[in-house]
């Protein structure tokens, strides 16, 4: 069975530049689905379906990334990469004070990630677009809820150093001792 590897992070830190890289070498990598879920939701005339209903979009996200948690056991590799995780929608919610039900924090018990990276926000590289509109100190207080919720679930996120995406690969696959 594959490792799971999992890179989170605030937005706009890198993780799909990272996540895109890690791919051209060769490794298998599942991106973030948050952006398709946004992307449905707008083709059906709703805006901001996170802002608009948060707890909806949660769990649109929740079974998702528990769909591709379960893709995970078809891949013949060691290790598959994987942008964001189940316990992320929970952060997430934390952060706007939403209120969810015991299957989010289920699913995050279930449903568990062999090393979890974490992208710092990094203002030199942080943008806003469509699907991605918070500002950078919005990001920083993401961060610290990613932190905390991972910390919570038994997690020890690794910090990936800010560098150029080269570096940031080479760090992880370092650590992992595949390069």
């Amino acid at each position: 069975m594959p490792k799971r590897i999992l890179l989170i992070g605030g937005p706009s830190t890198g993780k799909t530049t990272l996540l895109n890289h890690l791919e051209q070498l060769g490794y298998p990598c599942l991106e973030e689905i948050s952006r398709q879920v946004i992307s449905q939701a707008q083709k059906e005339g709703v805006d901001q379906l996170f802002l608009e209903k948060p707890l909806l979009f949660s769990e649109l996200l929740r079974d998702a990334r528990i769909e591709q948690h379960k893709d995970v056991d078809t891949y013949i590799t060691d290790t598959v990469f994987i942008d964001r995780g189940i316990p992320d929608t929970v952060a997430y919610m934390d952060f706007i004070g939403q209120e969810y039900p015991e299957a989010f924090v289920q699913a995050c018990k279930t449903y568990t990630y062999d090393i979890v990276f974490i992208l710092p926000t990094w203002e030199k590289i942080h943008k806003v677009d469509q699907e991605r509109y918070e500002t950078f100190e919005q990001a920083q207080k993401i961060e610290k809820h990613l932190v905390q919720t991972y910390q919570n679930y038994g997690y020890n996120p690794i910090v990936v150093p800010m560098s150029p995406v080269e570096d940031r690969a080479a760090f992880i696959l370092k650590t992992l001792a595949l390069e």
